[in-house]
């Protein structure tokens, strides 16, 4: 026997907050409400002057949830939000960044793999730098922060739901050397994560301090594309020891990769080098070489803000089919000349002391 949602609901309704005499649910703090399984997840979206008050009511609703007979685990976590963000003082640091980020135990290294925009191979590239730093011998995690679009589980291969002894504790999934976490894990793949930021940070936190990560050389965090919540939280609420911004050579993807490395730099978090992808296209059948994309615009933009050019990754079918097969070509074609991009770029890393 499994719980269902609606016993769910049932239980949390019976959940009062005592400061204005009404549950939980119907006063509409209760969010992400999530029932699969024995698996339960909630978030509890509270103002900040309450949060305190209000952990008692947190235990009380997951314990409650968690005596329902067919429910395995729970996990419940409180966000506080403002109404608005607290504006940035003249250093362009905000409040939140100011407390100073914080280490997360038993990684020694994050890096951050991000993208002005969607499309540029991003995940690709963090999939294949995660294996090819494992075969290099690196201890290695992987966790997918791309909420709205996490296709780590796809890439590397990885199905089924993370475990959860003691409904606090995650533990992670692993495949080809890389652990990894992801919330496409949690859901379904068409399932779509419908969240507002709160909820966005609170999932994020929850993944970088509640999972097991173990003891890792280095855990790789693959952003979303863009400037927003999830880029905000990991700078402001872990060390993150360098970012690589990926783009293609074309003008208009430059332009998010800018913004994007304006955004670390607004944050104060290093920027370790560029990546440019689908940098070449070689014709299988007659080997021309075709720039489809341009070329030279990421090194011409790292040589401007002397940043360092780590890869220039080409455009091949192999490389795609691959990542949808779940083997990276970094493991599929281990002698082929797209997999020794990859392990290129990790050999330098590692040279770096960022590997």
């Amino acid at each position: 026997m499994t719980a269902d949602r609606k016993t769910v609901i049932e239980v949390l309704s019976g959940i009062v907050d005592p400061a204005v005499g009404k549950d939980i649910w119907n006063l509409g703090l209760v969010r992400a409400l999530s029932v699969e399984g024995g698996s339960v997840r909630f978030v509890l979206e509270v103002e900040p002057d309450r949060a305190k008050d209000l952990e008692q009511v947190r235990q009380a609703a997951e314990k409650a949830v968690g005596d329902l007979p067919g429910v395995d685990s729970v996990s419940a976590v409180m966000t506080a939000h403002s109404k608005s963000p607290p504006p940035p003082d003249l250093g362009g640091r905000t409040a939140a960044q100011q407390q100073g980020p914080a280490s997360i135990a038993g990684v020694d290294r994050i890096l951050a793999i991000a993208s002005g925009k969607g499309g540029v191979g991003k995940s690709t590239v963090a999939a294949n730098l995660a294996v090819a730093l494992a075969v290099a011998g690196r201890r290695v995690g992987l966790l997918d922060a791309d909420v709205y679009g996490p296709s780590q589980p796809r890439m590397l291969g990885v199905s089924g739901r993370p475990a959860s002894p003691d409904g606090k504790i995650i533990l992670p999934l692993r495949n080809h050397g890389v652990t990894l976490m992801s919330i496409g894990l949690m859901v379904r793949e068409d399932e779509a994560v419908v969240w507002r930021g709160p909820m966005l940070m609170g999932a994020l936190q929850q993944m970088l301090n509640q999972v097991q990560w173990g003891q890792l050389d280095v855990l790789i965090v693959d952003l979303p594309p863009g400037t927003g919540d999830v880029q905000m939280t990991l700078t402001q609420k872990a060390e993150v020891t360098g970012a690589l911004v990926v783009s293609t050579p074309q003008d208009v993807a430059l332009i998010d990769a800018r913004k994007a490395l304006n955004m670390f730099a607004k944050m104060n978090t290093p920027v370790a080098g560029l990546i440019e992808n689908m940098s070449t296209h070689i014709c299988s059948n007659c080997g021309h070489e075709e720039h489809v994309f341009g070329h030279g615009g990421v090194r011409a933009e790292a040589d401007r803000l002397g940043l360092p050019l780590l890869a220039e990754i080409p455009l091949h079918l192999d490389i795609r089919r691959a990542s949808d097969g779940g083997t990276p070509v970094v493991i599929s074609s281990p002698g082929s000349s797209q997999a020794g991009v990859f392990h290129g770029l990790a050999d330098k890393l590692v040279g770096q002391g960022l590997g």
